[in-house]
């Protein structure tokens, strides 16, 4: 069914706006009309609005917040500053459609959090409700700037996971390759030259004589299991249950899940800093920060903490609780209660975090490449044994003979 962004005014002359769904334009007006509203004019949100959900990464958030928020503190209106970088010359194509939707919104007379909703999720909820936050108290500015360093942080947090995972997943790769090569292309041909000599092969040998056959002669078994295996995996990736169960289990990998905790804990504890700093209850915090911590068996546990505070108990006592953060993100914000100095507290503490989850994703990279370079190491060595054994055995028999 068609959604349409309408304006309308009462019987009295006070202008009305919003979105409704209707069948076509003559029942939208008649839907309006029972609210005792009238049309004023209208228009498909197909046509003006970017309906796709786009989401904007960690640095065009960053970028979005920073421009627009430089110009209102200079005095330019929200949606004079959204017409300005919406014209820059170089701009996404993509990215230039969500700022032309936003700004069709905000002319329209919506605000500027009204209008980032409209967008089918292309902004975070976090980011919305800062903006309400910025928009009830007057310092959309000072909003939009610190929320402009938070993705920029984020973004840098993020670029450092992603560093360290990739030489790992490189090497992974490679010996990936380096095992089909040799299998498929290298070994068949001294497989060969052992079989038309007629000696009795190693049992190590005769191990990868078979292995080599099965990959080079029957693909026709194994092909298809890949194949299954991998749409099986994303079948199983699109259900809660499995995500939840994964997440959980990341968390008791030994080594690994310490690690993982402190670079979660690093996200929670800056999302929330950052929204309570703006004035949003600790509350409301809490559940919007738990969409941000990247793991579906902690942010789980959120909602029950938060019916637990609202019930009396403090942030500190349900934090302690989540199975999943490091132990002194509840004791550092236990201070700032006892203190009245929380939102100090969660800032330092999101600053020693980030810090504490880069030297994690740092330890995550020193162990996993060590893995990685011993299972290249041990595959290559076991193929290299497996072919000079029966070259051995072909030089003692002619040197018998």
């Amino acid at each position: 069914m068609p959604v349409y962004q309408y304006n309308a005014v009462t019987i009295d002359g006070t202008k009305k706006s919003g979105t409704m769904e209707a069948e076509n334009p003559q029942r939208l007006s008649e839907k309006l009309k029972e609210q005792n509203l009238y049309v004023s004019n209208y228009k498909e949100k197909s046509s003006g609005s970017f309906t796709k959900s786009k989401k904007l990464k960690s640095m065009e958030l960053a970028d979005f917040c920073r421009q627009v928020g430089t110009m209102v503190g200079s005095g330019v209106v929200i949606v004079r500053a959204v017409n300005i970088i919406m014209n820059r010359d170089g701009l996404d194509k993509k990215i230039k459609d969500i700022y032309s939707a936003l700004y069709g919104d905000l002319k329209q007379g919506l605000s500027l959090s009204e209008a980032m909703e409209e967008q089918n999720g292309t902004f975070p909820p976090m980011l919305i409700n800062m903006i309400k936050s910025g928009e009830a108290s007057g310092n959309m500015d000072k909003t939009l700037m610190k929320m402009a360093e938070h993705y920029e942080k984020e973004e840098r947090l993020n670029s450092k996971i992603k560093s360290a995972l990739t030489y790992p997943m490189i090497l992974g790769v490679i010996t990936v390759a380096v095992i089909i090569i040799l299998f498929v292309f290298v070994l068949p041909q001294f497989f060969d030259l052992f079989n038309s000599y007629g000696a009795d092969l190693p049992a190590l040998t005769a191990a990868m004589v078979a292995i080599s056959n099965f990959l080079t002669k029957k693909w026709y078994i194994y092909v298809p299991i890949i194949v299954a295996i991998v749409f099986g995996i994303r079948v199983l990736k699109k259900s809660p249950e499995f995500n939840l169960k994964l997440d959980e289990f990341k968390l008791k990998m030994p080594k690994i899940g310490p690690l993982l905790k402190i670079i979660y804990t690093a996200r929670f504890s800056r999302t929330i800093s950052s929204l309570y700093a703006s004035g949003i209850p600790l509350v409301d915090c809490l559940v919007i920060a738990k969409g941000t911590i990247g793991n579906e068996y902690i942010a789980g546990q959120i909602d029950d903490l938060v019916k637990e505070v609202k019930g009396g108990a403090t942030v500190s006592e349900v934090i302690a609780k989540v199975d999943g953060f490091d132990s002194k993100l509840s004791a550092t914000i236990l201070i700032g209660e006892e203190t009245g100095k929380l939102d100090e507290m969660l800032d330092s503490t999101a600053d020693a975090f980030d810090y504490e989850s880069d030297q994690a994703s740092g330890r995550l990279t020193a162990l996993i490449e060590p893995v990685m370079l011993v299972v290249m190491a041990i595959t290559v060595g076991v193929v290299i044994i497996s072919v000079i054994q029966p070259i051995y055995g072909m030089y003692d028999t002619i040197g018998a003979a």
